[in-house]
C-alpha cells in the first residue's frame, strides 16, 4: 500500500508540473498571437488607407539621457559656500547667512583633488601623503 501511495504521489506531482508548463506555454502563445493579430490589423489598415507600414520602433535617444545627467551634475558637484568654522551644530540662522554661490573660477573641482564639502571639515588635521605617520601607500601593497 505504501508503494502504491508513493507512485500515485509521483504521478500527481508530474501531472501538476505538466499542467503548469502547459498553462505557461499557452499564455505565452496567446500573448504572441495577440501581438501578431495587432500587427496584421495594422498592416491591413495601412494597405486599405494607402499609407506605408511604419515599423514598430523603440524611440530612445541616447543624447537625452546624457543631457539629463550632464545638467543635473551641477547640483551634485557644486561647492558649498559656508565657512569652515561653521559646523552644522554652530551654524548661523538662515536669515543671517548669505546665499551667494562662489563663482566657477573660485570653486574647487574634483580634478584639483578637492571634494565638494571638504572645506566644512574642521576636526581633522591635514598632512602630506608619505609624511610622518603614513607611508603614502593606502592600497595595502607593502
Amino acid at each position: 500500500m505504501n508503494e502504491f501511495l508513493a507512485g500515485l504521489t509521483r504521478w500527481l506531482i508530474r501531472a501538476v508540473l505538466v499542467a503548469a508548463g502547459l498553462v505557461m506555454f499557452l499564455s505565452l502563445l496567446a500573448a504572441v498571437l495577440v501581438l501578431a493579430l495587432a500587427w496584421a490589423l495594422r498592416a491591413l489598415w495601412a494597405r486599405v488607407t494607402g499609407r506605408p507600414v511604419v515599423p514598430w520602433t523603440m524611440r530612445v535617444d541616447p543624447r537625452t539621457g546624457w543631457s539629463t545627467v550632464y545638467r543635473s551634475s551641477g547640483r551634485w558637484s557644486a561647492a558649498r559656500t559656508a565657512p569652515a568654522a561653521e559646523t552644522p551644530m554652530r551654524r548661523a540662522p538662515a536669515s543671517e547667512t548669505p546665499t551667494r554661490r562662489a563663482p566657477a573660477s573660485e570653486t574647487p573641482t574634483r580634478r584639483a583633488g578637492v571634494l565638494p564639502g571638504a572645506d566644512e571639515v574642521v576636526d581633522v588635521e591635514p598632512r602630506e601623503p608619505g609624511g610622518p605617520g603614513g607611508s603614502g601607500d593606502t592600497r595595502g601593497l607593502h
